[in-house]
Parts: structure tokens; C-alpha cells; sequence
């Protein structure tokens, strides 16, 4: 028996954890087999050279996980016959059995996702959480666990979400956004991607087609694809989602699902025109299709005033509005929404319930005070203050660029598309990591033939000094390019 011990100290495990865990991985190796005496105390104590209550401690543990028996007089026997429990040993890296058919389509549907290098460069649909009201957070946070309500803030929670979240959720929508809902109707969640999830799962059967964007947001056309969705792209124009042809007719398949992002394109950055909302919402009705409108950095607009959100006009109950806090708080703070009609209400709650229950009390607790007392409204002013001169500072950077660089979709959001001629993205892009520049290619986003080549720069969480400087590189890199 080979035995490789370390001497005790405050890093290494105590020499009683080490004999035990090499005599266990011996056993399970097959090195002994059931009924084999093992060394007597003594003499293997003296053979590693360790105290004897070591490994009498360490033969205590083993015979009370069941690796082996002690008898009185006799000695310490193995207990266990690893040849018989594990007859046919496992090949290295592979499971004993693989994923279900929707296990397979998720891990295929999530390979869209983007695949950049972790930097701060160009970061799209991040907020600045260097200029984010800690203190005040901190404070409302102290104040609710210090009251009344603090007991029950710990426990488990609604699964359709705190009520006064969901009231003040409901308040702010209808005031900011146009959205018309009681809070019955909001249904708390821990981030977008999971209402987009759970929309997918409870309201798409497999086969079912879904209309998305092309290009659009990977995460939508992962959660459809993962729930059996049938995924059919759909063009854009100027006014966002075009689904006729030039006649006016629709040849594409008839949609159960419709996911559009109307007051800000991802990642073109176009809005939808109210005549095209109108459109999609009766085209909607008459296919009997839900559309679900994911407004994702809604609040900010800059050049122009917001339209109200499309679930406002929609007096058939065929939209299902999903917002997350994400871009305009913090990411960590994992909190998110969707606004349902009434009917899919309860199947929705139960599938929140049967996926994870709740999400934080206490910090929806946090959330709901931060709305109601005003500082959220405050703090979306000074954001959009914030981020519409740093959109003016990248925009001044970019500018020097020309027709080498066009941006598109600036009006509004955390970040914009900035498009390269046919052919140039993926040599520029290669050229700029090399450099060290983190860019999002356009590419990954198309699901249907490549129209636009680019990629998504985000500015919001960037300083002006950052913006001009990483803009000055992405400049040499594109200029160093055209050169050649």
C-alpha cells in the first residue's frame, strides 16, 4: 500500500483526513477487496509514521461511512465489493446517461449567445455601476431589515412576487410607459431571460413557430428553440419588424409566437412605428398568436419622446410585456417582470412556483421602496442625463471615421450598431481583439442570411476618457486595415 501524506499544517488537511481519504480512494480502486483485513493500527502507523490514534480515528470514520467493518480481536475488514457495485468501469469524460431532447436544444439554442473576452471595451446593455446610489440603498436596505416586516422578508415568498413591488411596478408602468395592468397581472421574476423562459415553456408547445427578429436578441430565439419551437426569422426595415411582402401579404408560416423588441431594436436600434404596432397587433389577433414585447432599455430615450409601450394598444390581450431592472439599477440585483393578461396568469405563477419559487424578499422589498419613495424616478433622470452625453462623446469620437463606420440606432438604449461595409467584420474584428478591443459582431446575431455586418458598441458604462480612448483604437484598428 503507497500512502503520500503531508504534514499537518493550517493549509493541508490533518494527517487523520489524509489517511482516511487515501484508504477510502484504495477501496474504491479495488486495491482491497470485500473481506480483506486491512493493516492493523499499529503497524500502519508506524509505516507512515504518525501517532496510532490517527488511524484508529481514521478506521473509526471509515466503518461509519460503510467501507469497512471492524471485529473485536480479529481486526479491520473492507465492507465493500467495488468490482460488484461498479461491474463495467465508466469512460473518462462520459456521462452514464446524456441529455434529454430538451436538455440537447438548449445547449444548442445557448451556442448563440456571444463568445467575447471579458472587457470593459464597447460593453453593450451595461449601466455605469460606478455612479449607482449605494448609499442610499444601503440605507433603505438597513431600514427594512431593521422592521417590522424583517421576519417575513426572510422567509419564503409569493411566487407571483412581493405586492408592493408588483403595486408600485404597475404604478410606474402606467405612468412612464403606457402600460395598462393592475398589479394581479405583474409577475416577479429573476432576470429577462427567465420570463423569457417561462413564456416559452408555458405558453409554446414543440413545433409551434415563433417570429423573431433578424437580426435579433440570441436569448429569445434560445429560450423558443429550447422550449421545441419552430424559429422563423423576420426582416427589418426603418420602422423595425416587416413581415409583408411589398403587396401587402404575409407568406410566412402562422405564428403561435411573436417576440419583438419595439422601442429599441436589438441591436439595430430602430423603433417600430406606431402603424406597424397597430399592424402586428391586429395581425396578431387574427393569427391568434401572443406577441411578446420585451422592453429592455425602454426608459432611455434620448432625441426624441418615447412612444408608449405597444401592450398599451392591445385590446385583444395578446401581449405579454417583460422588463427587467437590470439596465436600470444593477445586473446583481437579479430582479425582472413580465405584465400577462389575466386568463395565462395562474399557469404562469405555477410554472415560477415549480421553477424556483420566489426571488429575493428582501431585496424586492429594497426595490419596491426605492420606486415608491421617488428615488427610482430621480435616478432614471440623472442616468439619462448621464448616458446622453456619453452617447454624444462616442458618437464625437466615432465621427472622424466617416463612411468607414456608420453608426445606426443612437436615438435611445445603453449602446448602438456601428456598420462596416459587406466583407469587413470579421477581418476588423480579428484585428481589434488582437489589439485588445472586446467587439460584439453583428453576425452572431442574424439567424436567416447576413444583412448587416457591424458590431454593438456600448457606451453607458464607460467614462468619456474610456469611450475616447477605446474608440481611438477601434479608429487605427479599422484605418490600419483600409490600408492595406
Amino acid at each position: 500500500m503507497h500512502f503520500s501524506l503531508i504534514p499537518a499544517d493550517v493549509q493541508a488537511p490533518s494527517l487523520q483526513d489524509q489517511v482516511c481519504s487515501q484508504l477510502r480512494e484504495h477501496i474504491l480502486k479495488g486495491l482491497y477487496v470485500r473481506g480483506q483485513r486491512l493493516p492493523a493500527s499499529r503497524v500502519l502507523a508506524a509505516e507512515l509514521g504518525v501517532a496510532r490514534v490517527t488511524v484508529e480515528a481514521a478506521y473509526v470514520r471509515l466503518e461509519a461511512e460503510g467501507y469497512v467493518q471492524r471485529r473485536v480481536g480479529a481486526g479491520t475488514f473492507v465492507a465493500i465489493d467495488v468490482l460488484t457495485r461498479f461491474p463495467a468501469k465508466p469512460v473518462a469524460g462520459q456521462a452514464i446517461a446524456g441529455p434529454s431532447q430538451r436538455g440537447l436544444a438548449t445547449q444548442l439554442a445557448t451556442r448563440l449567445r456571444f463568445d467575447v473576452p471579458d472587457q470593459r471595451d464597447f460593453s453593450a446593455g451595461l449601466p455605469d455601476l460606478r455612479v449607482f446610489p449605494r448609499e442610499l440603498w444601503l440605507s433603505l436596505q438597513s431600514r427594512i431589515v431593521r422592521g417590522p416586516e424583517s421576519d417575513a422578508l426572510m422567509d419564503y415568498g409569493d411566487a407571483q412576487g412581493y405586492l408592493p413591488l408588483r403595486q408600485a411596478i404597475a404604478a410606474y408602468l402606467a405612468q412612464s410607459r403606457g402600460v395598462r395592468c393592475h398589479p394581479g397581472q405583474v409577475l416577479i421574476l429573476s432576470s429577462s431571460q427567465q420570463a423569457l423562459q417561462l413564456l416559452a415553456t408555458t405558453l409554446l408547445d414543440p413545433g409551434d413557430v415563433a417570429w423573431v427578429e433578424d437580426p435579433g436578441y440570441h436569448g429569445a430565439r434560445a429560450a423558443f428553440q429550447a422550449a421545441g419551437a419552430i424559429l422563423q426569422p423576420v426582416g427589418l426595415d426603418e420602422e423595425g419588424l416587416l413581415w409583408r411582402e411589398p403587396d401587402g401579404s404575409c407568406t410566412l408560416p402562422k405564428p403561435r409566437m411573436i417576440y419583438v423588441t419595439p422601442s429599441h431594436q436589438y441591436p439595430l436600434g430602430m423603433r417600430m412605428s406606431l402603424a406597424r404596432r397597430m399592424d402586428l397587433l391586429s395581425t396578431a389577433q387574427a393569427q391568434r398568436a401572443w406577441v411578446v414585447e420585451d422592453d429592455y432599455d425602454g426608459e432611455y430615450q434620448y432625441d426624441h419622446k418615447p412612444l408608449p409601450a405597444m401592450q398599451g394598444l392591445d385590446d385583444a390581450g395578446c401581449v405579454l410585456y417583460v422588463g427587467t431592472f437590470s439596465k436600470v439599477l444593477f445586473p446583481g440585483l437579479r430582479l425582472a417582470y413580465v405584465v400577462a393578461p389575466e386568463p395565462v396568469m395562474p399557469a404562469l405563477i405555477a410554472g415560477r412556483r415549480a421553477c424556483d419559487g420566489h426571488s429575493s424578499q428582501l431585496q424586492q422589498a429594497v426595490t419596491a421602496a426605492f420606486i415608491s419613495q421617488g428615488h427610482f424616478s430621480a435616478h432614471l433622470r440623472r442616468m439619462r442625463l448621464l448616458y446622453r452625453s456619453r452617447r454624444d462623446c462616442m458618437l464625437q469620437a466615432l465621427a472622424p471615421l466617416g463612411e468607414l463606420l456608420q453608426p445606426t440606432g443612437f436615438a435611445s438604449g445603453l449602446q448602438f450598431a456601428g456598420l462596416v461595409q459587406p466583407g469587413q467584420e470579421a477581418p476588423l474584428t480579428a484585428a481589434a481583439r488582437r489589439s485588445g478591443l472586446a467587439l460584439r459582431d453583428l453576425h452572431y446575431a442574424h439567424l436567416g442570411p447576413i444583412t448587416r455586418e457591424g458590431w454593438l458598441l456600448g457606451y453607458a458604462g464607460l467614462t468619456h476618457e474610456e469611450i475616447r480612448d477605446a474608440a481611438g483604437r477601434l479608429s487605427r484598428v479599422i484605418r490600419g486595415a483600409t490600408k492595406r
